[in-house]
């Protein structure tokens, strides 16, 4: 049985660059970095002070003041994606098409401040202090609630959590609903907003924030670089209208992208370690490959992960050295997360976001701060900045805690 092909039809983004995804865009594009000082909170006694935090994010523009401040800021984030989403894509659900429109999303940890603000709350004044919109506003399934809500999309409503993969997992699901002809299009991606006195802490604990560039917070980020120190945490949306190609025809959409493969696999090897040798990351990308029916060296492009760490990003290069061979050398790597910082459940939903328009535009980014290149991370890791490179497919990873590994394929639309 002939399987349904899925496009990219609209994209939407909200990150420490730009409030929407053609600001996000230009500023990857140039290079910029959206890394500061974290302004949302008192840092003092934190031994990581620096982020990528959104400046000046206004929910009032779609959401009503009422209704945004019974949310949780990566809801609220989600939303105004999903309304410039539809925006972009000139998609209209109607009555005739909402129950074939289905909304899928990655959230990594919810509403960490919501937890956080409520629980003073109660600490400080007692259980009456609790709002009745507590729970409400930090379960996850509430970033694809209120989408659905505001959009009207009455389809397959789900809020997919495997850590910094959930975008893409969110994405690769949606895929297969439309490939099932389960629905005729799908809002998908990701949202998180977790820069919060627990979130950094949290994560700093772990040693796995760099705390060695707070002086100079624009370098903080340098995936594959010898002199990286840990992850910068970031927050933001990024979403995708997938859409049948058949319905994608019949409006006269302009097509972006085509989405042709997904993979997805675990390492089974530790809780928030990868796996040193790369093996579960490469299995994660053959599996996509032969989904598509592609050949590894078919590919131009590689979007990675590329979290600035020192395990990570050894790993991932070691894993697309097992997938490529000696191709390897010859693809374009770009790590979004160097100008961005890490959006966890959001960032496979923002870097897809990048992929798709690096097809649809010809210009594949760069990586930023990649001054000192680690020995042991030899490939192109585009140093030198975006080019124009026509890139016919782009594959797009994100590898999460617990060994989860998520890539998706997307290919210039051919008819």
């Amino acid at each position: 049985m002939s399987r349904k092909r899925v496009v990219v039809t609209g994209v939407s983004a909200i990150t420490p660059l730009g409030l929407d995804v053609q600001s996000s865009w230009e500023g990857i594009l140039a290079g910029k970095c959206g890394i500061r000082k974290i302004t949302s909170f008192d840092t003092t006694g934190f031994d990581t002070d620096i982020a990528g935090e959104i400046s000046d994010f206004n929910p009032d523009a779609y959401i009503p003041t009422k209704q945004a401040k019974r949310m949780d800021r990566f809801v609220q984030l989600a939303v105004c994606a999903s309304m410039q989403l539809m925006e972009n894509s000139g998609y209209k659900i109607t009555d005739e098409n909402a129950e074939r429109i289905g909304v899928l999303l990655g959230v990594g940890l919810g509403g960490l401040s919501t937890i956080e603000v409520f629980h003073s709350k109660l600490v400080e004044a007692g259980p009456s202090r609790v709002s009745p919109f507590y729970i409400p506003m930090l379960i996850s399934n509430m970033a694809p609630a209120q989408v659905a809500i505001f959009t009207g999309a009455k389809g397959p409503n789900l809020v997919l959590t495997s850590a910094c993969a959930s975008g893409t997992h969110a994405i690769g699901n949606a895929y297969n609903e439309i490939v099932l002809g389960r629905c005729d299009a799908m809002i998908t991606g990701g949202a998180e907003s977790t820069i919060t006195p627990m979130g950094i802490s949290g994560f700093t604990s772990m040693k796995a924030l760099c705390s060695k560039y707070n002086d100079t917070p624009t370098k903080a980020s340098r995936p594959f670089d010898a002199e990286r120190g840990g992850f910068v945490m970031g927050e933001g949306a990024g979403l995708l209208l997938l859409e049948s190609l058949d319905s994608a025809l019949a409006r006269g959409a302009h097509i972006l992208a085509e989405v042709v493969g997904v993979g997805a696999s675990d390492d089974a090897y530790h809780m928030v370690a990868p796996q040193e040798t790369g093996e579960g990351m490469a299995l994660s990308m053959k599996r996509a490959l032969a989904d598509a029916g592609v050949k590894p060296e078919e590919i131009d492009c590689i979007n990675a992960h590329g979290t600035s760490t020192h395990a990570n990003d050894e790993a991932e290069t070691k894993a697309l050295k097992l997938v490529f061979g000696d191709h390897a050398k010859n693809l374009s790597i770009c790590a979004n997360k160097s100008q961005i910082g890490h959006l966890l459940g959001a960032a496979g939903g923002v870097e897809s976001v990048f992929s798709v328009l690096s097809i649809d535009t010809g210009m594949f980014p760069g990586t930023i701060n990649l001054e000192n290149p680690d020995p042991a991370c030899d490939l192109n890791y585009m140093a030198n900045g975006a080019k124009k490179l026509d890139p016919k497919y782009v594959l797009s990873n994100s590898f999460g805690f617990g060994g989860t590994n998520g890539s998706m394929l997307y290919k210039r639309y051919e008819a």
